[in-house]
């Protein structure tokens, strides 16, 4: 029961306040009353939590919240939630909502996937996790992960050090997210290997890549022509992914981003799958989506040209 109440009744307090039944707790019983709808979508909220909680896994605040978000989908919270992609150095990683599920398995059913969405969502997380994950099955040599440099503009030259010191930071969020899911001691090892290769994106071309799992990070970022040449780089046995928001475009004025219109060019294409993320699969502090909506609401109040500016 505490399980599924939580500490102090903690989780129970979300459920009063989310559901639209009236939640009636008496020793090691729970009762809902309202119309037959309310009591229903309840009864279903309360058996997915319970569902997770005989995994083993556990239930946090934010883990009840993401059930009640998705109750009234097609797909059972508790599948979602319990979806183990990779178990590493004491943490395993999962999606945490339905189209981040979605595009796990899309990735899983396809050679080329695009995960398309705002800052927040997992896309590279989960392609990173994806990426380790068949790497450690076999089911590639090696892992190759590019980005563009292009917001580095002509400051690239300004930067203290070599070519790679110069463009090191901009690679940073990659290097961050193997750390989360490689043993820290093993990275550099990897690295000097070529087991895992972290470059950007120029030093694509004229290669054909075979056996890897190749993912391109920030492909707003990317010209059209760029955005074709990374996607023939495909060799026998890999597979790609494609991570950006359409949203965060720095390219210079009058570049069209490859991203915005690859989708045009390849839609209806076989073996590839184009996956959307929006602001309901941000996955960071719940806090942050308070922040987030207060910004909105403000926002919203100001006079147009203020709002402009």
């Amino acid at each position: 029961m505490v399980s599924v109440l939580g500490p102090h009744d903690e989780f129970l307090r979300i459920l009063e306040r989310e559901l639209a039944a009236e939640v009636h707790v008496r020793g090691n019983e729970i009762t809902f009353s309202g119309t037959p709808a309310e009591v229903t979508v309840a009864a279903d909220v309360l058996t997915e939590l319970i569902t997770i909680v005989r995994t083993g896994q556990g239930l946090a605040a934010d883990t009840v919240e993401r059930v009640l978000g998705m109750a009234a989908g097609d797909i059972s919270p508790a599948e979602v939630l319990t979806h183990d992609i990779l178990s590493t150095r004491g943490k395993t990683i999962r999606p945490k909502t339905l189209n981040q599920k979605r595009y796990v398995d899309a990735i899983d059913a396809h050679t080329v996937v695009f995960g398309i969405g705002p800052a927040g969502t997992g896309k590279t997380y989960l392609a990173m996790a994806k990426a380790v994950q068949a790497l450690q099955a076999k089911e590639v040599n090696r892992i190759i992960l590019t980005r563009p440099a292009i917001e580095a503009g002509e400051r690239l030259g300004f930067l203290p050090g070599t070519l790679n010191d110069k463009i090191d930071p901009y690679l940073r969020p990659l290097y961050d997210a193997l750390h989360d899911m490689i043993d820290p001691e093993s990275v550099p090892k990897l690295l000097t290997s070529g087991t895992i290769e972290v470059a950007p994106l120029a030093y694509m071309r004229g290669r054909t890549l075979n056996d890897a799992f190749i993912i391109l990070d920030e492909a707003q970022n990317t010209s059209a022509e760029q955005m074709k040449m990374f996607l023939t780089r495909l060799g026998f046995g890999s597979k790609i992914v494609v991570t950006g928001d359409v949203t965060q475009i720095d390219l210079p004025g009058g570049v069209r981003s490859g991203l915005t219109v690859v989708e045009e060019i390849l839609d209806g294409v076989h073996d590839i799958a184009f996956c959307r993320l929006t602001s309901h699969d941000v996955v960071r502090h719940r806090l942050v989506g308070r922040i987030v909506a207060a910004y909105d609401r403000f926002e919203a109040t100001l006079p147009p040209v203020r709002k402009k500016r």
